[in-house]
């Protein structure tokens, strides 16, 4: 529900998710002013300046409608901040309300925070998935500040008139991929063998055009004012039947062993990387049902288009 009229300033512009929701709302009809801090490089990028709390956004909020705010710090596995949560507040919370409050200042119509299934938690039961309720703040640095940076969108929304939205996604994947997701490409594609047979687990993912989809689609809608939103694929998936799409689509074949789960826990901690393996053998499922009714909505494109697209864009360019 893009207005073709509107001007979206789209944060993070030159990023995995900003890079790719500029494009797809300029193939919308959208005038797009992606924000990047580095030279602008497309001609609808602008140079905008760090997130953080005494940034000015005077120059980038001029005559726009509507922001869709993909910029952040992000998590990592293996953070050198001396104060974790601190150096996430100062960008993901701070840094974000700055950027709201001038918004608000400036006219803007509606705010649209990509948030964190990660203000949810980390890992869910069977028969359990996470929901828009969020029973107490999230532990993970990156989490919290999520966590709160939501909660001062939704003052703030109360107290100017501004519309927000929060999309809270799991893992997104798509062209451009980098982190767990990338390495698993790789090693599918090599024909390593992997001990991540007979998994029973559940994990919800978001393919990045249906993310985009989504953005373009609440943009406009009445129904996505002040709200929170759980976006994912339709299906949860095991790892291994992750690993089996994977290869599936990059024409090659699945080689996965089993090893009990009690023997993969044990090397990982032997290993330092036992937080690492909790992602592929865990549970991290999602209830998406309020976006796909309260709104409308359905995700255009499943998992094996999407892994298909993405086998057939690494083929054209190795």
């Amino acid at each position: 529900m893009v207005d073709i009229n509107s001007t979206v300033l789209v944060t993070g512009a030159n990023g995995f998710v900003g890079k790719a929701v500029c494009e797809h709302l300029l193939r919308c009809g959208a005038n797009v002013k992606g924000a990047v801090r580095s030279s602008p490089l497309a001609s609808y990028q602008v140079q905008a300046p760090s997130l953080t709390a005494d940034a000015n956004w005077t120059a980038q909020l001029q005559q726009v409608d509507v922001v869709v705010h993909c910029a952040a710090r992000v998590h990592v596995m293996s953070d050198t901040e001396t104060d974790p949560l601190a150096a996430f507040r100062a960008v993901n919370t701070e840094g974000t309300l700055a950027l709201a409050r001038q918004a608000a200042e400036a006219g803007v119509k509606r705010f649209i925070f990509i948030s964190s299934i990660k203000v949810n938690g980390e890992q869910t039961e069977p028969g359990k998935p996470f929901d828009e309720n969020v029973q107490s703040p999230p532990e993970d640095p990156y989490g919290r500040s999520k966590y709160e940076a939501e909660q001062g969108l939704m003052a703030l929304a109360k107290e100017c008139g501004m519309a927000v939205t929060i999309i809270r996604p799991p893992l997104i994947y798509g062209e451009g991929v980098k982190a767990n997701f990338a390495s698993m490409m790789t090693w599918v594609r090599k024909g390593i063998p992997l001990p991540f047979a007979r998994l029973t687990n559940a994990r919800s993912l978001l393919a990045l055009p249906n993310l985009c989809d989504f953005i373009a689609h609440a943009m406009a809608h009445p129904a996505a004012v002040n709200q929170v939103f759980l976006v994912a694929d339709p299906v949860a998936v095991s790892t291994s039947q992750l690993l089996a799409a994977i290869a599936e689509a990059e024409g090659v074949s699945c080689r996965l062993f089993y090893l009990p789960p009690g023997v993969i826990r044990v090397l990982g901690r032997c290993l330092g990387i036992d937080a690492k393996l909790q992602r592929i053998y865990g549970s991290l499922e999602m209830d998406t049902r309020k976006a796909q009714s309260r709104l409308q909505w359905s995700a255009p494109y499943s998992l094996s288009q999407t892994l298909s697209l993405m086998a057939s864009i690494h083929s054209e360019s190795s």
